[in-house]
């Protein structure tokens, strides 16, 4: 059985296919040259993260395509039900990289909250000759605990983002389809777990202007629509502060960059862009925007655990 991991997977993933039988190739094969690579070389595994996609030209085009795996969570660059219905397996490793994202999403808290992604900069440029102006434009930050985080999307990422958010301090409204009590478990070394509380609603219209931080993880809605737009950003408290890990698109660029402009949004983190690897200039330029390539799960646990837990799906699936 021949793999293709054409946006890579990790050493302990390679050893684990390796040691089961499997061939796989790591080698990158630009989207355009795919198909024909895929048939050439007789590949049955298709393994991709955000950079490849599998529609449904190349699963039609490639009949010996047995199973698509996705490293990582969202498979908006995959049609999902589509190859599926042709008898291809398809999965992805939801578990793998959560702590990653959610630890990402607690750095652009604080940084969000002293502005230090934006004083880096400047400190490297003019850190010498405009010292003290610097310390007046960035000395009026905020504090972390006892504000109130807004999690849109309350499954893996958003439950470990709150287990962290929790443990400094921080109040917690949860949004998810799925609503009722969670318990959250907050772990303290040398204690072990202490459980919280927290009640999950899905009534968003009733906590926009609630919220101090606001971070979002959600996939990419299937109409395509923004979750976060013009109408929502003018329910939302006047200084607010925006974090997205979780997809392009969810929040419309445009209308962030407008509330920005008019004072609403403080600052927004953004990891994740409707144009990658292209993102819209005025989001790179802006000052109260700290952007990061799509870096969520971009940690070598999380990419030893995605390559594990890929190697044991795809072991599953054929021995």
């Amino acid at each position: 059985m021949k793999i293709l991991a054409n946006d890579g997977i990790s050493q302990d993933g390679i050893d684990k296919l390796q040691a089961a039988g499997f061939y796989i190739s790591t080698e990158k094969v630009e989207q355009d040259k795919l198909v024909e690579t895929i048939n050439k070389e007789g590949y049955s595994v298709l393994l991709v993260r955000s950079a490849t996609t599998a529609r449904k030209e190349l699963i039609d085009a490639c009949p010996n395509l047995k199973f698509i795996g996705r490293g990582g969570v969202g498979m908006d660059n995959i049609d999902v039900e589509y190859a599926r219905s042709k008898g291809i397996r398809v999965e992805n490793t939801p578990a793998s990289s959560s702590q990653s994202v959610a630890e990402l999403a607690m750095a652009s808290l604080f940084s969000l909250a002293r502005s230090t992604f934006d004083s880096y900069k400047e400190m490297t440029v003019n850190g010498n000759t405009n010292f003290n102006a610097l310390k007046k434009k960035y000395g009026k930050g905020v504090e972390l605990r006892g504000k109130t985080l807004l999690i849109i999307g309350f499954g893996r990422i958003g439950r470990s983002l709150a287990s962290y958010a929790l443990g400094i301090g921080m109040k917690i409204i949860a949004i998810d389809q799925i609503t009722g009590t969670a318990e959250i478990p907050i772990y303290i070394e040398g204690i072990g777990e202490v459980m919280s509380k927290i009640e999950v609603t899905n009534n968003l219209n009733e906590v926009w202007g609630k919220a101090d931080f606001i971070s979002i993880h959600v996939p990419k809605q299937a109409d395509g629509k923004a979750v976060i737009g013009k109408n929502e950003f003018q329910q939302m408290k006047k200084g607010v502060r925006l974090i997205n890990l979780a997809r392009g698109g969810v929040i419309d660029e445009d209308d962030l960059l407008e509330a920005i402009q008019e004072g609403k949004v403080a600052a927004a983190a953004i990891d994740v862009f409707e144009n990658e690897p292209t993102p819209k200039s005025e989001l790179l330029t802006c000052d109260m925007i700290a952007c990061t390539p799509h870096i969520g799960a971009a940690t070598n646990e999380a990419q030893d655990r995605i390559g594990v837990e890929m190697a044991d799906k795809i072991i599953e699936a054929f021995k």
